[in-house]
């Protein structure tokens, strides 16, 4: 019937590939579960901020502020993109902090925004915040048979 007339080992000659199959299915879910995820389809508008406001602590921190032209200011004293490391490298209050708050306008191309975050953080600066609006909650309605 099925015997081997031969005095040699038999072995399978056949893989088994059944768990192979189950473990490409699986594989294959995975993917087609989390590859929507990868793309990034919401738009976002990052000048506005859910957060708590931060505490005013006694002393004044530096603040970079960047206008819609995209003119850079160190404080008040306006500066270039190509001086701004080497004025904060200079600048006794942003070296003794190793803080500061970067104001920009919600205008300014992304980009810009990070050649100004790469230039802080050349400088040896690492802790750096992002002066944003608080969200303004529209007015509701009253609900109907509350009183005033």
């Amino acid at each position: 019937m099925g015997f081997s007339s031969g005095g040699g080992r038999s072995g399978l000659s056949e893989i088994n590939v059944t768990p192979l199959v189950d473990v490409m299915l699986v594989l294959l879910i995975i993917f087609m579960v989390t590859a929507p995820l990868m793309q990034q389809g919401v738009k976002v508008d990052l000048p506005d901020a859910r957060a708590q406001p931060i505490e005013a602590k006694e002393e004044k921190k530096l603040v970079l502020s960047a206008k819609s032209d995209q003119s850079i200011y160190i404080g008040e004293a306006q500066v270039t993109l190509a001086d701004l490391e080497e004025k904060l490298r200079n600048n006794p209050k942003a070296q003794a902090d190793k803080e500061i708050y970067l104001h920009a306008d919600r205008s300014l191309p992304y980009g810009f925004v990070v050649e100004l975050m790469a230039a802080i953080q050349r400088a040896g600066i690492p802790s750096m915040g992002m002066i944003t609006d608080p969200l303004q909650r529209p007015e509701q309605p009253p609900k109907p048979g509350a009183r005033k």
